[in-house]
């Protein structure tokens, strides 16, 4: 396969992404009459849980996402609740937001960078992105997922205008060098204590 073909193949699997979409809804739409008494009833009518069970992990080779609560989603409009699960020696794309973010790190073992300083974490920890910084996640385990529950108020800080926001280094679309064949893990049967790993 030629350089250009290769770079062909790249571009074409990172398009696809969930973290390359360009067009995606960040803050939905109200609308209706003054009272808003159709929006109101519309929320009272939406799910109030949803089966973690029916919705997919996304992206991938070396970091996946399952969005659980987004504005697109019509639930809520403020927040944003997602899953991260990165791959054996996996990491994020690096970018940059307003908002914070807080990462419940649910297993495993990391690092974040922030502006160039290194953040270690483990499970039961809580990484914090503070407003503004260039920030990437790493799993450091290179035979072993790591997991973190992420909440973000992203979608109000867009709503207050507060619209920053760059990639620096894209999703990688090829697995770490011990991450080939990695799935990330759909199902599971005991969500606090797996026996023996992963």
């Amino acid at each position: 396969m030629s350089e250009a073909e290769a770079a062909g193949d790249e571009a074409e699997a990172r398009a696809k992404l969930y973290h390359s979409q360009k067009n995606r809804v960040f803050v939905r739409p109200i609308q209706g009459e003054y009272g808003l008494n159709a929006e109101l009833e519309r929320l009272r009518a939406v799910p109030r849980v949803r089966k973690a069970s029916e919705i997919k992990f996304v992206d991938g080779p070396q970091a996946y996402s399952r969005h659980y609560v987004e504005p697109k989603d019509g639930i809520t409009q403020t927040f944003h609740l997602h899953l991260e699960e990165y791959g054996p020696g996996g990491k994020s794309q690096k970018h940059g937001h307003v908002n914070e973010a807080a990462f419940y790190i649910l297993d495993g073992r990391g690092y974040e960078i922030h502006d160039g300083i290194r953040y270690d974490w483990e499970a039961g920890d809580v990484a914090i992105v503070h407003n503004n910084c260039v920030h990437q996640h790493f799993n450091a385990d290179e035979h072993r997922p790591a997991r973190a529950l992420v909440i973000k108020t992203k979608p109000m800080y867009l709503f207050m205008n507060m619209l920053f926001q760059k990639q620096v280094e894209a999703r990688a679309v090829t697995p770490s060098p011990t991450g080939e064949g990695f799935e990330p893990r759909e199902r599971e049967e005991d969500f606090n204590h797996p026996e023996g790993g992963y």
